[in-house]
């Protein structure tokens, strides 16, 4: 058993990440393999991922998981509302009954600041800028939440063609509550504009974001 973390958020919903040491064949004990996926490291993400769903939700219906044209997954009766993420030997999942939900991990490093310019708005550059005396270590840490808290929403979203750097973007100030669990207050602006609260916690070496709405 390799639990990393895992967060009962309310009744309804939970999440958790799974640092994957188990072979393929402990997860296929317990889960399906649908896809047609080759690469060995990818197969295991990928079962590590769907056995957290059933770790989470012992009732959860594996082979009824659907995949919609925008390559979300997800069940026709939406008996359950879900969201996956793997990175590395991690896998992340999140789980509701009641409650739209999305969620991304993601390993902090430098090459982000190569591609900042692509999802990076200015609220969220004026917020590091306020910040530069905190070095570069924390410029990656931050702008790795920013893009998994974008990540998150994209998967909250689940209609794909989202701009996320107009579209998505930090819209007031963080506060950093029990467990060093970030508040994040966001905008979605993509057809209509909605103000979601999305939440963050940083690792030693993995970067963590869920939206629950």
């Amino acid at each position: 058993m390799a639990l990393f973390y895992q967060n009962n958020i309310n009744a309804s919903t939970r999440l958790g990440i799974w640092h994957i040491e188990e072979d393929e064949h402990f997860f296929l004990e317990h889960v399906p393999l649908k896809k047609d996926i080759t690469h060995p490291h990818k197969r295991l993400q990928h079962l590590a991922g769907r056995y957290l769903l059933k770790f989470l939700f012992p009732d959860f219906p594996q082979h009824e998981i659907l995949i919609a044209d925008t390559r979300k997954p997800y069940l026709a009766d939406e008996l359950y509302h879900f969201s996956i993420s793997h990175c590395g030997n991690f896998a992340a999942a999140i789980v509701s009954t009641d409650h739209r939900v999305g969620i991304d991990i993601e390993i902090p490093s430098a090459k982000v600041e190569r591609v900042q310019h692509k999802f990076l708005h200015p609220n969220e550059e004026a917020f590091l800028t306020s910040f530069v005396n905190m070095g570069k270590h924390f410029r990656v840490e931050m702008l790795t939440v920013f893009w998994s808290c974008k990540e998150a929403l994209y998967k909250w979203h689940g209609l794909g063609e989202v701009n996320f750097k107009e579209c998505m973007y930090l819209d007031g100030d963080l506060v950093v509550g029990a467990s060093n669990i970030i508040d994040l207050p966001y905008t979605f602006a993509k057809d209509s504009v909605n103000n979601v609260q999305l939440k963050a916690k940083i690792f030693e070496d993995i970067v963590l974001s869920w939206v629950v709405t």
